[in-house]
């Protein structure tokens, strides 16, 4: 299954669920995500949902120093982002069991 259209639906609150756990520059987050079993991120995708998070308020963003390279910038998440989370997040949870319930009604 090409899971390119669900991931699309599901970035805003995957995003701000993992910088919600920590702050993280534009990297960290795709690596997180990857290792939270969303292989299939594009490093782009992620990039390009930081910046729309932030330009809509959900994010907020410092920037870093580095010794052994370029600063980073972390984003981290803001009352209003952790509202959007919140509410996504039982979007989410009403929308799956929604689905779990109507597969399981055709496996029957």
């Amino acid at each position: 299954m090409d899971n390119t259209q669900l991931l699309k639906g599901v970035l805003d609150l995957a995003v701000l669920a993992v910088v919600d756990d920590e702050d993280g520059y534009g990297y960290d987050v795709v690596r997180r995500l990857r290792a939270g079993g969303l292989d299939e991120v594009g490093d782009a995708s992620v990039y390009g949902t930081l910046r729309r998070l932030y330009a809509a308020g959900a994010l907020t963003s410092y920037v870093v120093p580095s010794e052994s390279g370029p600063h980073r910038k972390y984003y981290g998440i803001t009352p209003s982002g952790r509202d959007q989370l919140k509410t996504q997040s039982d979007d989410w949870a009403h929308f799956s069991t929604t689905v779990t319930n109507l597969l399981q009604g055709a496996s029957a």
